[in-house]
């Protein structure tokens, strides 16, 4: 059948394609590309540490974050999940690879969070706080507006969206139509302060920075090729 787009899901699945073998990160397969990324636990990724991110410590611990329910979207191991649950908050952490929720879960062990395997953009309820280390600089252009959809439905209305993400020299500063053009996001998409304010724009920006460089021995994470950005709805 060569006539297969009738609906937006259509569209959506169309333009997948166009990434493959990348799109695997985020169609159907999206869970065995990620199951085989977090199997070796002993690699050396900045993210695998069991230490929270420094914007999330600071915004908390300053009260600029209130304790209420939490959704850390693409949780990975855990580590900001498990920070949000020490610190008063009744959290939710969804990721697509299995194996990475089987990790965060031991992790956790003793605390309250709810770990689900699945896909984040079909997350349901209400929540205070929304948190995304790493997750949205993967997408291609098209799945942000699932991802803006989430915001409008789950975020309460005083709530804070907080972020991390690449910076434009740490992620591919490549337009968003050439991204097509050249089918690949050459490893995560990279952004600008003025990209991250356009595209979220229908939330109140707070703060938005680079993130701090930590030190090895630091019980905080903080990488410069970071973006941190907080944003309130009204």
């Amino acid at each position: 059948m060569h006539r297969n787009v009738r609906t937006i899901d259509d569209v959506m699945t169309l333009l997948d394609g166009l990434f493959a073998p990348e799109a695997d990160r985020w169609t159907a397969h999206a869970g065995d590309w990620w199951d085989g990324f977090y199997a070796d636990r002993s690699r050396e990724i900045p993210f695998f540490v069991a230490k929270p991110d420094e914007n999330l410590a600071a915004h908390v611990r300053s009260g600029l974050i209130e304790p209420g329910r939490a959704l850390d979207v693409g949780c990975g191991p855990g580590r900001n999940a498990i920070f949000l649950a020490r610190n008063g908050f009744q959290v939710d952490a969804v990721d697509i690879s299995a194996t990475a929720v089987t990790w965060a879960a031991e992790r956790a062990e003793g605390l309250d969070i709810r770990f689900r395997h699945g896909d984040a953009f079909a997350t349901e309820g209400s929540y205070d706080l929304i948190y995304d280390s790493g997750c949205f600089h993967h997408l291609p252009p098209h799945r942000r507006i699932g991802y803006l959809a989430l915001l409008d439905r789950v975020l309460v209305p005083g709530g804070h969206f907080a972020l991390t993400c690449f910076t434009a020299e740490e992620g591919t500063a490549t337009p968003d139509a050439d991204l097509y053009r050249q089918s690949g996001l050459s490893g995560g998409v990279g952004y600008t302060p003025q990209d991250l304010r356009w595209i979220f724009q229908d939330l109140t920006e707070v703060e938005l920075r680079r993130m701090t460089e930590e030190p090895p021995d630091s019980p905080l994470f903080g990488k410069r090729f970071l973006w941190t950005a907080l944003f309130r709805r009204q």
